[in-house]
């Protein structure tokens, strides 16, 4: 098992091209192709966590905040990110972070705070758009099973709940194979015309080069007619945030129990209470105020977040009970989500959770 292996399994949930453009996601220190001994998953990499693992003998720290988010000019160890590094690299110790690309699918950071909860009826609450593409191509007929099939199982065709998704078209194909071709079908210098299927297939984004290669290796031309194209339908399973719906509806003051009982919190700060019972409640861990017109949009009777300023509370306007738990608090359960990704592809591992809490919020 390297290190590279743990990664795809990771990156097979949540890819690292859904990562934001301001984020650090990925493989930090270490190489891919190191033998991995051990597998240590926490919410932060501090000087702690890293002492933690070389104690376990866990190699990999996987971790859901990236502990270098912006460039280092130095390495001096004068504050806990170059500590943290240094001591890494002296114990080749390898960092891998899965950040935002793990909050933007449906059952990532978001979906294990719903289930905690008892949520039913997920859905994300600000679906992203240009996350899809669609592939056109052309192919005997004869042939088409073949190509579709790799196609699918490179995944494509996938839609929602449904997969191997596909639609196709007959047609006329013509082609005038030049001097130096080896065409499938047809002479050299003669035009030749051909039954041919135009088939579509939709797939994600970041599977292009997966999804390409799968064509071009199964298709039985030497030159493949094709066509991609980016759409801005909004994916189902890609975004921002979540919504979800209680088994019944709770009184304000028996919801906000509930969370201090769910989230092991001392304190929730909340907006003024509205009166009227919850039961569709959305969700974005960690930082989440930029959601809170979309949780409204929802028809949401909350929205449970973190990191509220002072101001962003007044947004909520009297339209949605505004919950801020923690930033720890709030994205907790990660630890636990990781360690069951890893568990259910390799259950005879070394796949440990952190006993470090690395929450540097106290309260008196």
């Amino acid at each position: 098992m390297t290190i590279g292996s743990i990664i795809e399994i990771l990156e097979s949930i949540a890819p690292a091209a859904l990562q934001e453009s301001y984020d650090n996601a990925g493989l930090l220190t270490g190489q891919p192709n190191w033998s991995c001994t051990g597998v240590l998953c926490c919410l932060d990499t501090v000087e702690a966590v890293v002492d933690e693992a070389i104690e376990k003998g866990c190699n990999l720290v996987v971790a859901h905040h990236p502990i270098l988010f912006s460039g280092l000019k130095k390495i001096n160890g004068n504050n806990y990110v170059e500590r943290t590094i240094i001591k890494a690299l002296k114990n080749d110790i390898a960092i891998y972070a899965i950040h935002t690309n793990l909050d933007n699918v449906l059952h990532g950071v978001n979906g294990r705070i719903a289930a905690q909860l008892g949520l039913t009826n997920l859905q994300l609450l600000a679906p992203k758009q240009q996350q899809l593409e669609k592939l056109y191509f052309f192919v005997p007929q004869e042939h088409a099973e073949k190509v579709r099939s790799a196609i699918f199982a490179a995944g494509g065709g996938a839609i929602g709940n449904y997969r191997e998704c596909s639609f196709s078209a007959t047609g006329r194909g013509t082609f005038l194979p030049g001097n130096d071709a080896r065409p499938f079908t047809g002479e050299t210098g003669k035009r030749h015309e051909a039954e041919e299927l135009k088939i579509e297939i939709l797939y994600p984004f970041h599977l292009r080069n997966r999804i390409l290669a799968a064509l071009r290796n199964n298709h039985p031309y030497e030159e493949v007619a094709y066509e991609t194209i980016t759409l801005n339908n909004l994916h189902q399973e890609i975004g921002a945030g979540i919504t979800g719906e209680l088994p019944e509806a709770l009184e304000e003051t028996i919801f906000l129990q509930r969370l201090k009982s769910v989230f092991d919190l001392q304190v929730v700060r909340h907006t003024a209470l509205l009166g009227k019972k919850v039961r569709k409640i959305s969700i974005c861990g960690g930082a989440g105020s930029f959601l809170t017109k979309a949780a409204i949009s929802s028809k949401s009777d909350a929205y449970i977040t973190a990191d509220i300023k002072y101001h962003e509370f007044f947004d909520a306007d009297g339209k949605i009970l505004l919950a801020d738990i923690g930033h720890y608090e709030s994205e907790q359960f990660t630890i636990d989500l990781l360690h069951h990704i890893l568990q259910e592809k390799i259950p005879n591992f070394a796949v440990l959770k952190t006993a470090v809490n690395t929450n540097p919020v106290h309260y008196l």
